[in-house]
């Protein structure tokens, strides 16, 4: 693959990748975009790497991309464990629904009553909350300082610089994505990212060096 089709590769990734990050709140479906888009990213770094000879450009890429997959299945066993196998959402519900027999099915036709409800009640859900943050928090943390790495490499090995803008912007979203603001710092990242993949300019061709002729030898008289 060419340098020209790896960047432009890197490029609609990035963008694939920032529009699936954004329509999962309004069509999780769409989120298949965003898995396009780390797939053609990991594909464009790895032929980058090849042609910078630099392994760390699609090594780190791919160490953060498996950090981000078990962070996000470790965040969804943590969701699932609390929700089925304990009772502190269920406790929750019959503070809300006094009258409920325990059936899911017949929770819409009650009326809640949130007027009894004290912090004590409240203080198992909210703890549960912040456990599924801190969760998906240090993954996060470890996906985006991988992501940081390969970025820099390959900023400097392009002489690119919004490369190494981004890699700064996406670390400190990472830290703040328990906050929410670090999920905004992430996205404007992703559009650095596309914007520096179409900088990458192709390497200035090395003079080939030539033998100077030897001079002739005189004939003997």
């Amino acid at each position: 693959m060419t340098l020209e089709s790896s960047k432009t590769l890197g490029g609609v990734g990035a963008i694939l990748l920032f529009i699936g990050a954004i329509t999962f709140f309004v069509e999780p479906f769409l989120a298949i975009l965003g898995l396009i888009g780390i797939i053609l990213v990991l594909v464009a770094l790895h032929d980058l790497a090849n042609n910078y000879k630099e392994s760390g450009i699609f090594n780190n890429a791919l160490f953060s991309f498996i950090a981000g997959i078990v962070g996000l299945v470790a965040t969804g066993i943590t969701v699932v464990y609390l929700f089925f196998y304990t009772t502190i959402f269920t406790d929750f519900l019959h503070v809300i629904y006094p009258t409920w027999n325990g059936d899911w099915t017949t929770l819409t036709g009650l009326t809640p009553n949130t007027s009894n409800i004290t912090a004590s009640d409240a203080a198992p859900i909210l703890e549960s909350f912040l456990l599924v943050l801190v969760v998906l928090w240090i993954f996060s943390i470890i996906a985006t300082f991988f992501a940081r790495r390969s970025l820099k490499v390959l900023s400097a090995k392009a002489s690119v610089g919004l490369f190494s803008t981004a890699a700064l912007l996406l670390l400190i979203g990472g830290f703040l994505v328990i906050v929410g603001i670090g999920f905004i710092l992430m996205l404007i990242a992703l559009l650095l990212i596309a914007i520096a993949f179409f900088q990458i300019k192709p390497q200035p061709e090395q003079p080939v060096a030539t033998m100077a002729p030897s001079p002739s030898m005189p004939t003997p008289v």
